[in-house]
């Protein structure tokens, strides 16, 4: 079977790696860029390190900050008219997975304007056109979306939120750099590594995954138990930032070119219903995730306990303290076990919602029914 890759087709990645952006700028004979981020960078002069060097450079910019966590669909469309209005030809995402998803829907749109109507774009929708280039910028190390073909839209209406699959709009280039991430909360720091260690396992434990994206997720998982309790202990250690950051971004090469599973699709069921961030609801649900899995994936945890060292003499007892390893890193964070507000009455969509999401197109393990998915959430219920 062939395995596809998808990748930027630059990345820079180090302290100072924003410099390259006007050096990228100018070699592909932009002319103004759509600069999308989120208020709070802008008011904490996260931002102004990008548009500052823009503006050192002579390079036109218009800034676009209409982007709330868990971007809606009102969030892209009024991101579509003001691309139009502004003249821009190319976009810089500079943020987390808001920022990245609202500037992926808005640049898909624009070069594909019969998927005007945003539902339209969830799934694998059979866009025909590349997105409107984008140079991405993450301020956390978690959502990887600097380098996945993945983003994730809220349809307030419904109270959902809604997956996009499409190689059409992955960023042409890559800027990953700590100095972006340095002021980056402790509470944000861990639920963003978490959610990072979550894609490195999900794509690690599901079916088809390549050798590349096996090495890909080996190495996340052990520079994110690494690097995060120190990153989380102390924000200023620019080469824990750093390591993180490189861990983020091999888990999203490797979850976007194998999938994520049950562990998000719940995640993004509880997000929408209780406005839970989802790094943290992926924290809480991962080590149930697993245990619920069972044996068939005990080789495979098995195999990431030794590259951490965990000890174990079998099988199943290396398993057990890879998931213990998981819960006592989560514990350590200050990051409880359980989700708050989680009611019974909402099983049945939750696992609706997630099924619905995770089959067939995630490659898991195994595949679940309703009551597979309501045992998680009970495991889970506060």
């Amino acid at each position: 079977m062939a395995n596809r890759i998808n990748l930027n087709a630059t990345s820079y990645h180090g302290a100072g790696a924003i410099a390259e952006i006007a050096n990228e700028a100018k070699a592909h004979g932009f002319k103004k860029a759509f600069v999308c981020s989120d208020p709070d960078l802008i008011k904490f002069n996260v931002t102004s390190k990008v548009t500052d060097i823009l503006t050192a450079n002579g390079l036109d910019y218009e800034l676009y900050s209409d982007i709330k966590p868990n971007p809606t669909i009102e969030n892209v469309k009024h991101g579509v008219e003001a691309f139009k209005a502004s003249g821009a030809d190319y976009l810089i995402a500079i943020g987390g997975g808001s920022s990245m998803d609202t500037s992926k829907a808005i640049g898909i749109i624009i070069a594909n304007p019969e998927f005007e109507d945003v539902r339209s774009l969830e799934g694998t929708a059979p866009t025909k056109n590349p997105c409107v280039p984008i140079i991405a910028v993450p301020t956390t190390a978690g959502t990887a979306a600097e380098v996945t073909i993945n983003y994730v839209i809220t349809d307030v209406e419904r109270k959902r939120k809604f997956v996009c699959v499409d190689p059409h709009d992955m960023p042409i280039i890559a800027v990953v750099d700590p100095d972006m991430m340095s002021s980056m909360p402790k509470g944000l720091t861990a639920s963003t590594g978490m959610d990072a260690l979550t894609h490195a396992m999900e794509a690690f434990l599901n079916l088809f995954a390549s050798r590349s994206v096996q090495n890909a997720s080996i190495e996340a998982v052990c520079e994110n138990f690494h690097a995060l309790p120190e990153a989380w202990r102390d924000g200023s250690r620019l080469a824990a930032r750093q390591e993180m950051l490189h861990a983020s971004y091999l888990a999203g090469f490797a979850f976007t070119n194998n999938f994520v599973g049950y562990v998000h699709a719940i995640a993004h069921a509880v997000g929408a219903l209780y406005h839970i961030p989802h790094g943290r609801a992926n924290a809480v649900l991962l080590p149930a995730v697993l245990r619920e899995y069972g044996s068939c994936i005990a080789p495979k945890l098995a195999v990431l306990a030794d590259a951490l060292s965990l000890g174990g003499d079998t099988v199943s007892e290396k398993a057990e303290r890879m998931i213990a390893a998981i819960e006592a890193m989560r514990d350590s964070f200050d990051i409880p076990s359980t989700l708050p507000h989680l009611s019974p009455n909402d099983y049945t969509e939750i696992a609706r919602r997630a099924l619905k999401e995770a089959n067939p197109t995630y490659p898991v393990p195994q595949i679940w029914d309703s009551e597979k998915i309501f045992s998680v959430l009970r495991r889970v219920q506060s």
